[in-house]
């Protein structure tokens, strides 16, 4: 992901008006609809993480991906690898990343982590992602980062 969030920083430092040659202006309209829209994306997620990151509030974003990663493993063992992972680096109070639940979503998570289900992250996945639908999504559109890129991509369209 670093090289894609190297020609996000040089666009809105405008060192380099280069973007990658299938990003439309389509798809960076489709970003403004809903977060929604924006996740289902090629390009939005990782433009929206770059921004994220730049505000020092990527853990939800990373949260919310690490879930969807998750909910796709298969073996048992394997499952009970990775909720551990995410408990450690997510849930667990003052953990690297932790991310802003409720205690009774926490505590839930911390009963099912020994025989974790492929939806035991699912309840906070819900709400770290209303937390980024309400907040950081918004501010994601008016700022400079996505302003800049939609001239661009708008300018190159003409």
């Amino acid at each position: 992901m670093s090289r894609h969030i190297c020609w996000i920083c040089k666009l809105c430092r405008d060192e380099s008006k280069r973007l990658p040659s299938n990003l439309t202006l389509d798809e960076v309209l489709k970003w403004a609809q809903s977060l929604e829209s924006l996740m289902a994306t090629k390009y939005g997620p990782i433009v929206y993480t770059a921004y994220l990151k730049l505000e020092h509030s990527d853990e939800n974003i990373k949260f919310w991906m690490a879930c969807e990663t998750y909910k796709k493993i298969a073996s048992r063992r394997g499952r009970i690898s990775r909720a551990k992972k995410l408990y450690n680096i997510y849930i667990q109070p003052q953990s690297p990343r932790e991310i802003n639940i409720d205690s009774t979503t926490r505590e839930a998570i911390i009963k099912s982590i020994r025989e974790p289900t492929q939806t035991c992250f699912e309840e906070a996945q819900k709400i770290v992602y209303m937390h980024m639908e309400m907040d950081s999504y918004p501010r994601f559109l008016k700022s400079e980062m996505y302003q800049q890129l939609l001239k661009t991509v708008q300018s190159q369209s003409s």
